[in-house]
């Protein structure tokens, strides 16, 4: 079966989706219809903006998700998913790939979720930081033993979780981790905690949106972060869709369980190959390719 996966933040690269721009009528028209839903022209700052421009999140999240899915739409005929996955931001351009979300809706959703995001790592100081090699039960042991917010938050694969939370606490989680034997702890270069009940404002302020978008029944069943099952239903989508600012995102588990479904190839659709290295690490025999 054919499984199709869509990255996340982090993925994006200065010059990405120009060379579709250039290349497709198709991708051209949709980029310029992004550009006037925004009210802003992001395809120069995804073309010829520097890396910190592209690193805000409200300039980030929109332009990963246009990369992906318009990247699908060139595909035609050929993007046939029988199932689709997303990591955190990623899953929005899933849906749009499997028809539960219009192009527009989707772009929208994003953008508001992006500015959500960003009012919501202002509030408090928060970060995340990527721990190397523990067990997910120690991880998850480590967070609950701190003072303050500290959550798994990115169950990438196995030996590579991502925690978030408050900036102390997480500091103080990574200096545990490597007592505990973690090879590394390292703090990243985000603007604040992902996934974790930092988001909460952001949540809150997204689910409003998320209730007031129509969602169409797909034509293949999304595996959501939240639950890291198939699910087809809409207002099922929508209710994890929500859930997911505040909950980690499984893709371990997602990803075994596509296997166990029947996926046979995965492909990533969108910048980078980070969704094809996880996968491989998470499965040995797992095929992966690049849109």
């Amino acid at each position: 079966m054919k499984a199709y996966v869509f990255p996340g933040q982090g993925a994006q690269f200065t010059g990405m989706g120009k060379d579709l721009y250039e290349n497709s009528p198709l991708a051209k028209e949709l980029f310029e219809r992004a550009n006037e839903i925004l009210g802003f022209r992001i395809t120069d700052i995804m073309f010829e903006g520097t890396a910190e421009e592209l690193k805000e999140t409200k300039v980030t999240q929109p332009a990963v998700f246009l990369h992906s899915v318009i990247l699908a739409k060139t595909l035609g005929e050929e993007f046939k998913p029988e199932m689709v996955a997303g990591h955190s931001l990623g899953e929005f351009s899933a849906l749009v790939a499997n028809g539960a979300l219009s192009f527009e809706d989707g772009l929208k959703l994003v953008s508001q979720r992006a500015l959500a995001m960003q009012k919501a790592c202002e509030i408090k100081p928060s970060t995340m930081a990527a721990v190397l090699g523990l067990a997910d039960t120690i991880v998850e042991e480590v967070c609950a033993s701190i003072d303050g917010i500290v959550v798994a938050a990115n169950y990438n694969c196995p030996g590579q979780l991502v925690i978030s939370g408050e900036t102390s606490a997480v500091e103080k989680a990574c200096e545990a981790m490597k007592a505990a034997g973690a090879k590394r702890a390292l703090l990243l270069p985000v603007g604040g905690a992902f996934h974790s009940p930092m988001m909460e404002p952001a949540r809150e302020e997204l689910a409003a949106a998320i209730e007031a978008t129509t969602f169409s029944t797909p034509i293949c069943p999304v595996y959501q972060n939240v639950t890291a099952s198939a699910v087809s239903d809409p207002n099922e989508i929508k209710k994890n869709l929500i859930i997911q600012l505040t909950a980690p995102v499984k893709w371990t588990q997602s990803v075994q369980q596509m296997i166990a479904d029947g996926a046979t190839l995965f492909t990533e659709v969108g910048p980078g190959k980070v969704l094809a290295g996880l996968i491989g690490k998470i499965d040995k025999e797992a095929v992966t390719a690049n849109a």
